[in-house]
Order: C-alpha cells, then sequence, then structure tokens
C-alpha cells in the first residue's frame, strides 16, 4: 500500500461514523491493521496487530467469530446481526480487493448501527434471510452428523492458509483424532447411537479449539482433524492431549473397549514447515490422512 493511499484511507476511515476495522488476511492471524475512532464504542483501542478472529469473538462471541472466519477463507462478503453494548449491529464484513489483482489480502469489517431504522416486520424478516443464507453456505460445508466442517471444505481452508503460511515461511500443526475401537462400538449400540456419539465427539473436541482461527474437520469415518497456527510441537501436544481428556470425560459408555470403558481417541501431531515443505497443500493432507488408520 502506497503511503499516499494509505493517508487518504486512513482519512476516510477516521471520518467514518460506524464502528470500522480493516484486517490483512494474506499473514498469518490475519491482524488488525486500521480502527477508526468509532470502534472504540464497542471495542478496545489497542486493537491494532491482534488477530482479526480474536477482536469479532471478544465482541459478538465465539460462534460469530467461527463463522467469520470461514467466509474469509472462502472469500465472501457476508453479514451477522449482533449484539454489542445492549445496542443491535449487522456486522458487514468484505472482502477488499484491487482492480488488477484476483487475490484478496485485505477485509474491512462494519459494525452497522442502522438495523432497526425499519419496521419490526422487515427487521425479523432481514435476519431470517440472513440466517437461511447462512444456512445454505453450512450445508454445503458442514458434515451432516457431527455439524464440523466436511472433508472438501477442510481441504479449501487447509490450501488458503497453507499459501499463507508458505508466502510467510511459517509452519502450521495438524491434528488428527482417531477413536479408538469405533466398529465394535457400532457393532454394540447402533449407526443412530454411533452418529449421536461422533456428534458429541466433534463438538467436545470444536469447544477446546483456542482460537477462532483453529478449525476442527471430519474427513469420514471414526476420524478428526484440526488445523492450528501454532508452531511449537510440544505445545500442540498438550493441546490435543487436552483435546483426548475432554473426549474421555464425556463419559460415552464402550462395553467393548480394550483401553478404557469409555469412548477414547488416539492423536498424531504434525507440524509443516509449508514455507519449505516440497509438498504442495494437498499432498500433505492426503499423506496424513492417508497415514492414520481408520
Amino acid at each position: 500500500m502506497k503511503s499516499l493511499n494509505r493517508h487518504i484511507l486512513e482519512q476516510v476511515i477516521a471520518a467514518t461514523t460506524e464502528p470500522l476495522i480493516v484486517a490483512r488476511i494474506d499473514q498469518s492471524d490475519w491482524p488488525v491493521v486500521l480502527a477508526n475512532p468509532a470502534f472504540e464504542s464497542i471495542g478496545r483501542e489497542d486493537v491494532l496487530k491482534k488477530p482479526f478472529a480474536d477482536v469479532v469473538e471478544e465482541i459478538a462471541g465465539r460462534e460469530i467469530a467461527i463463522e467469520v472466519s470461514e467466509s474469509v477463507r472462502s472469500h465472501q462478503e457476508m453479514s451477522f446481526p449482533v449484539e454489542s453494548n445492549h445496542r443491535e449491529y449487522l456486522l458487514v464484513i468484505k472482502p477488499l480487493r484491487h482492480a488488477d489483482k484476483d487475490t484478496v489480502s485485505f477485509y474491512a469489517a462494519y459494525w452497522r448501527s442502522g438495523v432497526g431504522a425499519g419496521s419490526a416486520e422487515s427487521e425479523e424478516m432481514h435476519h431470517a434471510l440472513l440466517k437461511a443464507k447462512r444456512r445454505i453456505r453450512d450445508l454445503s460445508r458442514d458434515d451432516p452428523v457431527t455439524g464440523v466442517l466436511n472433508g472438501r471444505a477442510f481441504e479449501e481452508v487447509f490450501e488458503h492458509d497453507w499459501a499463507v503460511a508458505a508466502r510467510e515461511k511459517s509452519r502450521l500443526s495438524l491434528v488428527t483424532f482417531t477413536l479408538n475401537e469405533f466398529d465394535a462400538y457400532i457393532d454394540v449400540f447402533g449407526r443412530h447411537a454411533s452418529d449421536s456419539c461422533l456428534r458429541r465427539v466433534g463438538q467436545a473436541i470444536k469447544r477446546c479449539l483456542r482460537r477462532a482461527s483453529d478449525v476442527v474437520a471430519r474427513p469420514g469415518g471414526a476420524r478428526f482433524v484440526v488445523l492450528s497456527h501454532a508452531s511449537d510441537e510440544d505445545g500442540v501436544r498438550d493441546f490435543a492431549g487436552r483435546i483426548s481428556t475432554a473426549v474421555r470425560e464425556l463419559g460415552l459408555h464402550h462395553p467393548r473397549s480394550t483401553a478404557s470403558k469409555f469412548v477414547t481417541v488416539t492423536f498424531d501431531v504434525r507440524v509443516a514447515d509449508a514455507g519449505s515443505d516440497p509438498r504442495g497443500a494437498r499432498d500433505f493432507l492426503g499423506e496424513l490422512l492417508d497415514g492414520v488408520a481408520e
């Protein structure tokens, strides 16, 4: 960004009355690079360089932050009805595109307070349309059994984050979780109860994620995979261990398990140096999942 363009942009943002921040998404953690004075009415003053998803989570909650992260990764423009300081807003996130470039490097987030300007009926319809739009998107991205991302959507997320990490010469961490002796669990309880078990395990893993930018998916069968930007392998193993404990503490009875009377998981940790790894994102992910027993 040229200094003149940045100076003009900062003046425009400062004059905007609705809360607004700009994040750079071609860097890991998507740091906030600009915020206008109006943003201080709903957020902290020291948001510059903070991860975009973390800033959204502090204001709008984890569920919205996760949805925002998924929209950013797929370069979508989306709107979310949110509440902050007992006021209703429409959070609008929008990719900022260069006229001569196909890639997206920046995202803007606006908190628009004109939500209540129309009638209650029209506002209710507007929220219903937003909810339906997100649901249509989710149906194509979510695993129908567990509610976490499906394998295809996870590949898209991983390829996006791999490309960012490769440019920054940074690392990504992947943790695969496999439910132990799950075929025996299916034999005892049947498919319906097994699907319920998978859903509870998937949601338990999701609750353990440390940041909204962390992602969990079910690529198929009795396996889950978590993507994190943490690069310290020992720290990632501790993180995976806490998830393993959380699954065991669900107390899901498994009468045929040889390791425990409850459902448990085995995990595998891989840390990839995307900047120097000769494999591409798809090859790395394929080798990882192929190397984990069903």
